[in-house]
C-alpha cells in the first residue's frame, strides 16, 4: 500500500499562557496515522536545544519519524476563545531545501506539506517533494509572514509555490486573503490547483475541483473543546484516503469523521 509522508517543522506552542507543548502538523500526524490505522512517515526537524520538549512526544508515536538537522525551532503563542484564536510568532523555523526530499521513503505516494510560516518551503523545495508524488499543502504557509511578534497574515506569497500542489487547504480567513474577498469556485480556479479544500470549522468543508464545488458537512459538531491540530488531522486523514484511491470528496468525508472522533476524545479527556 502506498504511504503518506507528512513534512514540516515542529513548533514550540504556548497555549493560553501555559507551559510549552509540542505542536505542528508532524506531531498531530502521528496521532492521526494511529487513529486511522495507517503506516505513514513523518519528516521533521527542530533545534537540538529543544530535544527535551520534543523527543518524549515523538518517541510515543507509532509512526516512523525521520529527523533532520535544524538550527532554529518554530514557536507560537496561541490564545483561544471558543473557535477564535490570537497568535504570535516566537520563533522562525528552518527553511527546507530541495535536497531534503531525499529523506522520503521510496514507497511514499502522497506528501502533505505543513508549513508554519511562508518561509518554510520555497517553490523549488515543493517541486522536489512532489517529484513522482502528489502533494497537498496547508494554506497557512501562503499567508503567514515570517516575522516575530503578533502573527502577520497577508496574501503576499509567491504564486510559484502552487505549481507543484495537487490539493490546497485554506481556512475561511486564509481564503478571503488569497481571493481578496469572498472565495468561490472562480477564486479556486484562478489558483490553478486541481483541488482546493475550504475548511469551515465545526460546519464542515467545501471541496473545489474542476467538476464544481461540493459541501461536506462536519461528521458531527464537537463544541466547547480546544481545536488545535484539527486542520492538521483533517489533511493527514484526507491525504491517506486520496493515496488509497478515494476521490477528493470521499476523502474529505472520511477526514471529517476522523476530526470529529479526535475532538470528541479530547473533550472527554479534558473534562
Amino acid at each position: 500500500m502506498p504511504r503518506v509522508a507528512v513534512v514540516g517543522n515542529l513548533a514550540r506552542d504556548v497555549v493560553n499562557g501555559g507551559a510549552p507543548s509540542p505542536g505542528g502538523c508532524p506531531f498531530f500526524a502521528g496521532e492521526t496515522f494511529r487513529r486511522i490505522g495507517e503506516s505513514g512517515q513523518i519528516v521533521t526537524r527542530f533545534a537540538r536545544g529543544d530535544r527535551e520538549l520534543f523527543e518524549p512526544a515523538l518517541a510515543s508515536l507509532e509512526t516512523p519519524v525521520t529527523l533532520l538537522e535544524a538550527d532554529t525551532t518554530s514557536g507560537f503563542s496561541l490564545d483561544y476563545e471558543g473557535e477564535e484564536r490570537l497568535m504570535g510568532v516566537t520563533g522562525i523555523g528552518e527553511i527546507w531545501q530541495p535536497e531534503d526530499a531525499a529523506a522520503l521513503a521510496p514507497d511514499v505516494a502522497w506528501v502533505h506539506v505543513a508549513p508554519l510560516l511562508r518561509s518554510d518551503f520555497p517553490p523549488e523545495t515543493l517541486a522536489a517533494l512532489a517529484d513522482g508524488r502528489r502533494l497537498s499543502l496547508d494554506g497557512q504557509g501562503l499567508v503567514r509572514a515570517s516575522t516575530l511578534g503578533p502573527l502577520v497574515s497577508d496574501a503576499d506569497f509567491d504564486r510559484a509555490v502552487l505549481t507543484s500542489v495537487t490539493t490546497l487547504k485554506l481556512s475561511e480567513e486564509e481564503a478571503r486573503m488569497v481571493a481578496g474577498g469572498a472565495f468561490d469556485h472562480s477564486s479556486a480556479a484562478v489558483l490553478g490547483v486541481p483541488e482546493v479544500i475550504l475548511t469551515l470549522g465545526s460546519h464542515g468543508a467545501v471541496v473545489f475541483t474542476s467538476g464544481g464545488d461540493t459541501f461536506v458537512p462536519a461528521a458531527w459538531p464537537v463544541l466547547g473543546v480546544q481545536t488545535t491540530g484539527a486542520g492538521d488531522t483533517f489533511m493527514v486523514a484526507f491525504a491517506a484516503s486520496r493515496a488509497e484511491g478515494l476521490t477528493a470528496v470521499a476523502a474529505a468525508r472520511a477526514a471529517s469523521r476522523t476530526v470529529a472522533e479526535m475532538l470528541e476524545e479530547r473533550k472527554h479527556v479534558t473534562r
